[in-house]
């Protein structure tokens, strides 16, 4: 069963966006990138207050919106009769801890305090989760077992390219040229790469090989070698071309 008629009651342009976010906020979580605002916590909730809005009217906006305020808006949900109870009160009181921890977690944080990254996206996470399941439990009429596998159906999850273990990098799939893996290596860098580093995640064997394929590549821009041989850095050509990569990987 696919995605249109487990929600055929809500409208493409609500459907559509709800399932990208999910995905993207599971993703995310996926490749350990856990700050708040690579979360998509905060549009995920815009998408699902304008479908309760929608389902308690019976009519549905054609995109999401965002009230002036987001909290005072889904204290009012509650006020709607005749809905489900996790329409009327489990979902409405839910949204504003998710926007919360989307919007106001993660800044002014002192230098004692434990970065609550990792704890807020699982509680992110479970709890998008939780309202997907929700969602297609009481508009597909459904138990919640049922539920939870549609859930799991929709995810469109992919393995990440790269993954950071300690003070290592990998590129996890080990077909990938060497051209491919330095670039995809030193893509997700915001700093300049110790080349050392490099060569030791990528467990090249042939060392003067290697070094020439950096001089390659940085002559063909995609790079910026320093001028001591110690760093290296990707160039805005060498950012297209690993967005091109990810794509083609990822189809």
């Amino acid at each position: 069963m696919n995605i249109n008629s487990i929600l055929s009651i809500i409208p493409d342009g609500l459907r559509l966006p709800l399932v990208k976010e999910y995905n993207n906020i599971l993703q995310h979580y996926l490749e350990r990138r856990w700050t708040a605002s690579e979360l998509s916590g905060g549009k995920f909730c815009e998408i699902v207050f304008t479908i309760l809005d929608g389902y308690a009217k019976g009519t549905y906006e054609s995109s999401p919106f965002k009230p002036s305020n987001f909290v005072d808006a889904c204290k009012k949900l509650e006020n709607n009769a005749g809905v489900p109870r996790s329409f009327q009160i489990l979902i409405p009181r839910m949204l504003p801890a998710l926007y919360e921890i989307r919007n106001n977690r993660n800044v002014g944080h002192v230098g004692g305090d434990v970065d609550p990254n990792l704890m807020d996206a699982q509680a992110v996470t479970s709890m998008c989760s939780w309202v997907m399941g929700e969602l297609i439990r009481v508009l597909h009429n459904i138990p919640v077992s049922q539920a939870q596998s549609m859930v799991d159906s929709i995810s469109s999850r992919k393995m990440p390219l790269v993954w950071t273990i300690g003070d290592v990098k990998r590129v996890l799939n080990p077909s990938t040229s060497l051209k491919d893996q330095i670039l995809l290596l030193i893509g997700v860098d915001s700093t300049q790469t110790n080349i050392d580093d490099l060569f030791r995640w990528i467990e090249y064997k042939n060392k003067a090989y290697f070094l020439n394929t950096l001089r390659s590549l940085h002559r063909s821009r995609l790079i910026e070698l320093s001028t001591d041989g110690k760093f290296v850095e990707i160039l805005p050509p060498g950012s297209i071309y690993i967005e091109g990569l990810v794509v083609k990987i990822n189809k």
